[in-house]
């Protein structure tokens, strides 16, 4: 682990070897496959969802869409995905994965997304049945239980910064 400044404290790195991405996919995967459920589709959320959204559809054949959802930039924008709303609504199996649950805010952006664009029935019956939530580290404390992850980790007991493979790959 390396740390770097954040303002006045100082902060840890921990790093995710291309292993670690790739045992987590695999274990999400293992996971759904446990559980007797396929996803129609995967939902990359851009940007770090979209390595191991793409590392899984290679896997299995299933098709793969990106989302962007942007919350951490400055001047962040984030795109409505009515069509998947449509589609989950009607009752299509869709993954939606990203590299880390942290906070839960990007996954809480979605549901609150796709409910006001295109209320079904009971949204209440959609989640975590035909759409499911998967992250390769899932943080503990957040405010989103996610339905598949490989790794866990306690942001509240050891506020290390992940640094995935492809964020520093030169």
């Amino acid at each position: 682990m390396k740390s770097i400044l954040n303002g006045e404290k100082s902060v840890s790195k921990r790093y995710i070897s291309e292993q670690e991405m790739k045992t987590g996919v695999l274990d999400i995967i293992s996971q759904m496959y446990s559980d007797d459920w396929r996803p129609d589709y995967i939902v990359g959320v851009t940007r770090g969802g979209l390595i191991p959204a793409v590392m899984m559809s290679h896997y299995t054949g299933i098709k793969m869409h990106t989302l962007d959802v942007r919350l951490r930039d400055r001047n962040s924008e984030s795109e409505s995905n009515f069509w998947s709303s449509e589609e989950a609504g009607a009752g299509t199996n869709i993954l939606i994965l990203d590299d880390i649950n942290d906070t839960g805010e990007t996954f809480k952006w979605i549901v609150n997304d796709w409910e006001t664009s295109n209320p079904p029935a009971d949204w209440a019956d959609v989640w975590g049945n035909n759409v499911r939530f998967a992250t390769i580290i899932d943080n503990v404390p957040s405010k989103f239980d996610v339905d598949y992850t490989s790794i866990e980790i306690n942001k509240a007991e050891d506020p290390a910064w992940i640094v995935f493979p492809f964020e520093e790959w030169w």
